[in-house]
């Protein structure tokens, strides 16, 4: 258990039996009445955000979320498939449990599996990825006007933005957060 007043950024507390992710918190002290502790919380699950307010005395129950390294394997359509690298022990993961985290992530590559009290909560993919491009239109030359984009199909399917003179075969790097193109590889 933590106070409120013991809140910081990235903590994970558990609230109503939901797990929330503590993105901004603000200790508050009016000129009449009580202070306060005011935050926005992330709900691990669904991703929403709330604004929830606490008293600084009130405690509220800490989640101790499990980051563990495994290697994605492949998918079949219906299920993702990982292994441990220390144990070779492999699970499988529903496709509706991992949803986008995957698209930028080639197989055989590590990723990090999130689990509190043995449920899976979601997948962390590296931040940064090097990925070929599949297809992709041939750039114009002489349009070289800033920051002109044109879609690329990378090798694991996803399309992203890139500039136009990014070609088929090119290794470029992309962070997995945003889905951006960030420059070649």
């Amino acid at each position: 258990m933590m106070s409120a007043s013991e809140f910081r950024n990235g903590v994970t507390v558990e609230i109503d039996n939901t797990l929330y992710t503590i993105i901004e918190f603000q200790h508050v002290k009016p000129g009449k009445g009580a202070a306060f502790v005011r935050t926005k919380l992330k709900n691990i699950t669904s991703g929403g955000v709330v604004e929830k307010t606490f008293r600084p005395t009130e405690k509220v129950p800490k989640a101790h979320i499990d980051r563990k390294e495994m290697q994605y394997l492949y998918n079949d359509g219906e299920l993702f498939y990982f292994m441990d690298n220390d144990t070779y022990e492999q699970i499988s993961i529903n496709s509706s449990d991992v949803g986008e985290s995957l698209k930028f992530v080639k197989e055989n590559e590590p990723v990090k599996i999130m689990s509190h009290n043995g449920n899976i909560l979601g997948i962390e993919a590296p931040v940064i990825v090097e990925l070929k491009i599949t297809e992709t239109e041939p750039g114009i030359k002489g349009d070289t006007a800033t920051n002109v984009t044109k879609p690329a199909i990378v090798e694991t399917g996803a399309s992203i933005n890139v500039p136009l003179f990014i070609n088929i075969d090119d290794v470029i790097k992309i962070d997995t957060r945003t889905g951006e193109y960030i420059g070649r590889a």
